[in-house]
């Protein structure tokens, strides 16, 4: 159960975590004058499938897997799109007026919020395929997600969104 919970935090942590950083991380060799939507980073939902595809075949995922991993894959997809409206909202905004620290810092604890209702949902959808996993696709998804992949794939961890 240890592993279960701490695959499906990871999971969520990597969702969670993107969009924050996706709104305010500049694409190297910007120019200082390039507006925050311009030099932003993709959104979520335009690497959601990609990532899923490869969690899949790394997984892979039988047949009789299917439920399980459609309704996890489900939760995720629904997750990035959100995550898009949220970033193109924030773009919006910031490019309206000026964020105070305060703003910031409210607009961080609401996100922080979201985050951990976020990794509930996918805990919970989490548990079911982690069950029906065999051993050896449990110790895929434990290096998958606990490790980024491990030292013999690159040892980075993959942004889930």
């Amino acid at each position: 159960m240890n592993k279960i919970a701490l695959s499906a935090v990871i999971l969520a942590a990597g969702i969670a975590a993107a969009a924050p950083a996706m709104a305010q991380t500049a694409t190297p060799g910007a120019s200082p004058d390039t507006t925050q939507s311009q030099r932003a980073r993709p959104l979520p939902g335009e690497r959601i499938e990609a990532r899923l595809a490869y969690a899949r075949t790394a997984l892979k995922i039988t047949p009789a897997q299917e439920t399980q991993w459609n309704a996890l894959a489900s939760v995720l997809r629904r997750h990035a799109t959100a995550m898009d409206q949220q970033v193109a909202q924030r773009r919006t905004a910031d490019r309206n007026q000026p964020v105070s620290a305060i703003e910031r810092m409210t607009r961080r604890q609401t996100m922080m919020n979201e985050a951990a209702a976020r990794m509930g949902e996918v805990l919970d959808a989490a548990k079911p395929l982690y069950a029906v996993l065999s051993d050896e696709q449990k110790k895929e998804a434990d290096a998958l997600l606990n490790h980024g992949g491990g030292p013999s794939r690159g040892g980075h961890r993959p942004r889930w969104h």
